[in-house]
């Protein structure tokens, strides 16, 4: 597990636990960690939790173990990407956290053929992002041609956990399966699913990152501020 502080001197203003999907490390989310942690957020970045058909609850043990829980400040937020989002989608209906971000939620027989470069153009066109991938031995490459197994994937899409969900899903995602997302959208109690412009599977982690962070500390803050969970900012006017 890798941990990013905020800057010393500021108050905490919640803990955010990042759980990567197929493929990927806690160093895929150096830069997303760093940025949350810059406006005041603890974050833990947790190594990514193998699930193998049939091995749901295990999977779920596993994480559920792996999760800070010595006094994480409030409120405590979990955010997957790709297979970590459904995980933390399924684990949330067992052991709910203030907050869930669902990041890239594959859906059901979605994968990514091809070679090296295919799955990077899948993930991510951020070139940072891309060399990080390349150059990080700890990330598996192919990851995205394996199947996801149907009964996580049932549970993440089966949901019905109380919290707010923010979905983040992109606008040009080969994995993603828009119609499900926007059906899980309306069935959670307090949910948002927003779409990124131009955005490959890697939402969190493509050209528009600071956007898509923006967009989660802004979650965040309404979050904290209590329920019902409503943005503090809000377009009244305007002509874009």
């Amino acid at each position: 597990m890798s941990e990013h502080l905020p800057p010393a001197g500021l108050n905490v203003r919640g803990t955010v636990v990042v759980l990567p999907g197929r493929g990927e490390s806690p160093l895929t989310y150096a830069r997303f960690g760093r940025r949350l942690a810059a406006d005041a957020y603890h974050v833990h970045v947790l190594p990514p939790v193998p699930i193998v058909p049939g091995g749901l609850a295990e999977a779920l043990d596993t994480l559920a173990a792996a999760v800070p829980a010595d006094g994480p400040a409030r409120p405590l937020v979990f955010a997957g990407s790709d297979t970590g989002a459904a995980l933390f989608a399924a684990l949330a209906s067992v052991a709910p956290p203030d907050a869930v971000v669902l990041a890239g939620l594959p859906g059901h027989d979605r994968r990514q053929q091809g070679e090296w470069e295919d799955e990077l153009d899948a993930r991510s066109h951020c070139p940072v992002h891309r060399g990080v991938l390349s150059d990080d031995t700890a990330v598996t490459r192919g990851a995205l041609a394996e199947a996801v197994p149907a009964d996580l994937l049932d549970a993440a899409y089966g949901s019905a956990s109380d919290v707010p969900h923010l979905l983040l899903t992109g606008e040009a995602d080969p994995i993603a399966d828009r119609e499900a997302l926007a059906r899980l959208a309306k069935s959670l109690p307090v949910a948002r699913l927003a779409t990124v412009r131009g955005a490959h599977h890697d939402v969190l982690n493509d050209v528009s990152h600071r956007s898509v962070a923006a967009e989660i500390v802004s979650f965040l803050e309404a979050v904290r501020d209590g329920s019902p969970v409503r943005p503090f900012v809000r377009t009244d006017a305007g002509t874009w």
